[in-house]
Order: structure tokens, then sequence, then C-alpha cells
């Protein structure tokens, strides 16, 4: 507060030497942002806002003292422009610190960011590059662009200050302007007010009413506490006759805490005419002696001058160390993301290897469980495969029935088929080998399945090593895309040859059926069992016999002791009779031997499949992990090293993305630009700044 009283009372302090420093070092560093084309950090500057025609660019050719802003009807600012002001000695002390050397640098030159390296001493000829580049960017229409044009001035005649001149707020579309070219204003204006580093200049006529001020609505709006806006009169002159504002630059109207500094214009005819600012200085002073004697050495140009450049100091002052801060977390930020990106590449022999070799052992350490990075929400690796071993492929075979899809009708069948035309005195051993086999046939799917899906989770490690390899694989991306069908490769190589092996552990059980292993049941002690648990009465279950005919369905035999009519008659001599013709009786109960009989093949057959099928259940998992899982292991280095270290790809394989090297420039830009910012923000001497 007593900064604000004292510049509303006239008796700002004058700043110190290290002050004065503090406007080129925000300079400064505007152009070091400038050049990579970025606005990482919020720097401290005053923006100029202002209704269309409220006189905003003769406030800034006022300031500057020379006519350079293009002129005319409607529209004309259409882009901001970033205005710069350098003090610097005139041009004889620059010819005398040159130790009398003729010096052809001028009185007065300017700069554009666009063209730095050229300078330019007509002023006419800056006004023509605004107008010129405008057009470049927004057209030959009245559209405005969000651009910025950067100008900056040097002159003996200047402070040293940054201003930013907006496009003036309108209402109502003309010409070619797009409807919303309100909207348009609007947005870009907030976008610039709204940064808490910077100060609001709200320019307004004073042959307006102020209480409908545009720009004095949009800096409350975005600084509702007043302290980063001052208010600007202009058109002090063009007031209506008997009316005066002396209410409003005394701020009885709307008050502003930073002040309110009156100015009076070049009028139009005056411009035509082409009355020098200079002398339009000297009208003003006398107008304000005139009119306003009491205020006049609180108003003007001058004063506006002295006021935003002590404003502007103190402002950046109390932004330093925010600033500084600022730098310095984005400078550690930038330097981590560079260090994503990776160094350029100097060896890329080395680089290469390095990138597989780093590949393969994530791969390896993902199935051993080793790896740096574990996944907390789902199984992956090894501990999928071993999941699927003894959790999906265990419970599978357990879930099998020994005996499914084998009925008596089936077993009985096959012992009468494997005795021929002669009664069997004892159960064939054929009958049991056939119906076995035939259940043992039923482990062969669930343990391809098996290798199926390891082989699919051995798929699913390649994306995972990538998303933690993601930096250096979206780098190069053919690199990423070779190593994927390397490794792809290597899968769809190994998995026929264990998909084979799989199989040969089923056709070895197949090939021999072991009825003397020592968990195999006796067969005499499983008759045994059979024939003493038999003399219970039998159950009774019709069972029917497999016919290619069945002429009555209905039939069922008659009782034992009952007399039963013959099958068959004797074929008669008068006509012939097909046997083969005949039908077999449709239904008959199971005698007690042949009830016996199945008994013990169903005993057997689960006793010998139970055996196997522990013996599938240990040998597949170890049949996967030896030709499939660690053969990838042990090979998949030799394999990426074999196929892609070869001195004709590095080149293809090593191409960075386009995006990524854009990226990393980009960052290394900004980089460079935030640690030259540090090393000037450290250049000045804070200590003598308070």
């Amino acid at each position: 507060m007593g900064l604000e009283s004292g510049l509303r009372a006239g008796r700002s302090p004058e700043p110190g030497p290290a002050m004065e420093t503090l406007i080129p070092v925000v300079n400064k560093l505007q152009e070091i942002f400038n050049t990579v084309g970025a606005e990482v950090i919020q720097l401290p500057q005053i923006v100029v806002i202002g209704a269309q025609s409220s006189g905003k660019s003769s406030v800034l050719e006022s300031i500057v003292g020379r006519d350079f802003l293009p002129r005319g009807s409607g529209i004309v600012t259409r882009r901001p422009l970033v205005l710069q002001l350098v003090n610097v000695p005139s041009l004889e002390e620059r010819q005398c610190a040159a130790s009398g050397e003729t010096s052809t640098q001028a009185e007065e030159w300017a700069t554009f960011l666009h063209c730095k390296h050229k300078s330019f001493t007509d002023f006419d000829e800056i006004r023509q590059e605004i107008e010129t580049e405008t057009e470049r960017t927004t057209g030959t229409n009245k559209g405005i662009s969000l651009e910025p044009l950067y100008l900056k001035i040097y002159s003996p005649h200047v402070l040293n200050l940054t201003l930013v001149d907006l496009p003036g707020i309108t209402k109502v579309p003309v010409g070619d302007q797009p409807p919303d070219i309100e909207g348009q204003v609007r947005e870009m204006i907030l976008s610039y007010v709204s940064n808490p580093n910077c100060l609001i200049l709200a320019v307004t006529a004073a042959n307006t009413d102020m209480a409908t001020s545009e720009a004095l609505k949009l800096a409350r709006d975005v600084d509702p506490d007043g302290r980063r806006t001052l208010a600007v009169v202009t058109k002090l002159d063009l007031m209506d006759a008997g009316t005066d504002a002396m209410d409003v630059l005394m701020g009885r109207v709307i008050p502003v805490k930073l002040g309110i500094i009156g100015v009076v214009n070049r009028s139009q005819h005056d411009i035509n005419s082409g009355k020098r600012i200079v002398e339009s200085l000297q009208d003003e002073q006398g107008f304000l002696q005139k009119r306003y004697p009491s205020l006049a050495n609180r108003n003007g140009t001058r004063h506006l001058a002295k006021t935003l450049n002590r404003l502007l100091m103190h402002h950046i002052r109390d932004c330093l160390p925010e600033l500084k801060t600022r730098v310095n977390v984005l400078t550690a930020q930038y330097q981590s993301v560079l260090q994503s990106y990776g160094q350029p590449i100097e060896d890329k022999n080395a680089t290469l290897l390095q990138i597989i070799t780093k590949f393969a052992t994530e791969y390896c350490h993902t199935i051993e469980g080793t790896a740096r990075n574990i996944e907390t929400s789902e199984l992956c690796g090894g501990a999928r495969m071993c999941y699927i071993f003894h959790e999906t492929f265990g419970r599978t075979l357990e879930s099998i029935d020994p005996l499914a899809g084998l009925t008596m009708l089936d077993i009985l069948t096959a012992i009468r088929n494997a005795t021929g035309p002669r009664p069997a005195l004892f159960v064939p051993e054929v009958s049991f080998e056939l119906l076995v086999k035939r259940q043992i046939k039923r482990l062969e799917d669930p343990s391809l399945r098996c290798v199926e899906l390891v082989h699919e989770e051995l798929q699913r490690i390649i994306q995972h090593c990538s998303t933690y390899n993601t930096q250096e694989l979206l780098r190069f991306p053919k690199l990423h895309e070779a190593i994927v069908e390397v490794v792809t490769g290597v899968l769809r190589q190994r998995l026929p040859i264990t998909n084979e092996m799989v199989h040969n552990l089923v056709a070895i059980e197949l090939a021999y059926i072991n009825t003397k292993h020592p968990d195999f049941i006796d067969t005499a002690l499983v008759s045994a069992s059979v024939s003493s648990s038999k003399n219970d009465p039998p159950a009774e279950g019709i069972r029917r016999w497999k016919s290619d005919k069945v002429e009555d369905a209905g039939m069922e035999e008659k009782p034992k002791g009952n007399p039963q009519p013959p099958m068959y008659s004797s074929p008669s001599r008068s006509h012939a009779v097909n046997l083969l013709d005949t039908p077999m009786p449709a239904t008959r109960k199971l005698s007690q031997r042949e009830q016996r009989d199945c008994e013990v093949i169903r005993r057997l057959i689960k006793s010998y499949f139970l055996i196997v099928r522990k013996s599938i259940q240990d040998s597949v998992p170890k049949t996967v992990m030896h030709f499939l899982v660690n053969y990838v292991k042990d090979h998949l280095q030799s394999q990426l090293v074999g196929q892609l270290y070869k001195q004709q790809l590095l080149d293809m394989l090593l191409t960075e993305s386009e995006d990524m090297a854009q990226q990393r420039k980009e960052a290394a830009g900004l980089l460079q630009a935030l640690q030259r910012a540090s090393q000037t923000i450290s250049e000045i001497r804070e200590t003598q700044l308070w």
C-alpha cells in the first residue's frame, strides 16, 4: 500500500541500480523462451487492453515517442504485439565509449524476433513490417491470430518497459470478420490478463462512461482486488463542453488501486498533418496545466511511462522468488524428460547390443519372477505358467472321469468281441487294453491346450517387456518391430516341437500297457473281490445288446421257471430262412459271470487310468518347460543377436521415430533455455533489491 499511495501522490521512490536491471532481465528471459517457441513460464509484463479506437495505439506511440504502429479504420491490431523498450545511451555517448571510432548505429533502431539479425532505423519500415507480418499469419481480412509479434525498440528516449498490445475489444463483426470475432478477442485478452504475473493497463476514452468500460470490466474479472490494474483515461481534450474528468481521475467514479492517469492523444487531424509526438507531449502538458492544474504532475504520458517503469520493476521484484523456483523445478523436470528420451547415438553397435540385452534380460526375469517391475493387478510370466500347470491343467485332468463314456454294454461288447467265436473261460486282456487306451486318449487334448496357454503367456510377456522399456523401444520403432518378430518367430518355431513331444507322451502311454506297474492293482485280487461282492443278489439292470435290427423293443425275457417258446423255428423244407436277417434278442439280463467280468474290467481301467493321468500330469509341465520355456530363455538373446546384430541393419533398426526425435529436440531446447534463464536470474544481486 505504501507503493500504491506513493505513486498516487507522486512520491515514487527512486529505483536503485539493481532494480534498473530487472526489466532487461525479463526481456532477456522472454527472448530466451521465445527462441524455443514455448511459454513454460509466465513472465511479468504489462498487457494493454481497451475497446477498439479507445486510443491504445496512440498511448504506446506517445510512450515510445515515434510513429510506428499501423493505423486505419476498424480493427488494426490483429495479433498480440509484444513491445520491449530498451533504454540505451545516446549516439554521441556510444561513440565516445567506442574510443572515438565512427559508429554506424543510429540514434534509435528496432529489431523483430522473426528477423532479429536485421535492424530497422526507419520507423515507417517498422510499420510496414508489422502490417506484412500480420497479413502473413491472419490474411488480408480483419481476422485475428494468437501468434504474437515481437518487436524490440532501442532508444535513449524511452524507459525500460515490456508492453503487450492486444486487439481492441469489439462487439459487432464488420466486413469479412468472423461472426464470433467478439469471443475470439475476449478469449485472447483473457489468456494474457489471467497470468497472475502480468500488470493490466486498462485504456478507456474520457468521452465514454467509465461505468461501461469493457477494459475495466475484464480487468476486474481476473483481478477483483485491483492489485494488478492501472487505468488510463485518453482523449481528455474531447470531452463535452462544460464537463471534465476530475472525478474520474481522482478515483471517485471507479477506484483503481494502482491509480488512474489521464493523457491527451493526437487527433486524427494532427496525425494527418504530421504533427510530431514531441510537440504533442508539450501540448498535452499545457492542456493539463490549464484544465487540471492540481493533477498535472500526476497525469500525462511522461508520468505514465515513469509509473509503468516503476510498477513493472517492483512487480518483477515481487515475482522474482517464485520465478526462480519455477525455473529450477522445470529445469529438473526437463532434465528427467530428456534423460528418458535418451542421448543421441554415438556408437550404434553398442546401442543395439545394449537394447537387445536389456530386452532379453527383462524377458527372462519376468519368467523367473525376478523382474524389477512386478505386476500387482494380475498374474504374469512364470507365476501365470505355474497357475496354468497346477490349477488350470491339473484340475482339468482331475475332472476327467476314468470311466466316462463307458457303459456296461460297451465293456461286455468288447469282451465278447475279444473272444471271437469261442466262449471265454477268462476275461480277455485284449478287451482291457482296447478300453483303457480309449480312455487314455482323452488326456491328449487337455495336454495340448496346456501348451497353447503357456505359448500365449510367452507372447504376453513380449508386450509386458515392451511396456517397461517404452521409451527406448518407442524411440526406435523398427527395432521394436524386429525384436517382436524375432521372439514371435522363436515361439512359433518351438510350438509344434512342444506339441509333438506332448503328443508323444500320450502315444508312449498308449504304446505299452504296463500291467506290471507297481501301482497297478492285481487282477486276481480284483477278481476275488468282485466275486465276493457278487454273492449278494445282483442288481436288476436291463442291458441292451447292440443289434442291427430290433423287431420288438418291448420284448422282455420270461422268468426262468416258465417254459419259453423257441426264439427261432426250424427252417421248413418248404422255404429257406436267411439267418443274417434273423433278429438278435433285444434285451436280456446279464448273467452273474458277465456282471463279474464287466466289473473286473471297470476296476482295472480305473486303476490304470489313474496311474497314467498322474504320469501325464507330471510329465506335460516338464516337457513344456524343457522344450518351450527354458529353450526360449536360453536361446532368446543369441537369436536376437544372431538375427539383428548385423552391420547392414544398424541404420535401419536405429532410425528414430520422427515424433521421438522432435520431442527430444524440443526438450533439449527447453532445457537449454531454462538453464540460460536460471543463469540470467542468478546474476541479479538480490541483496540490493530490497
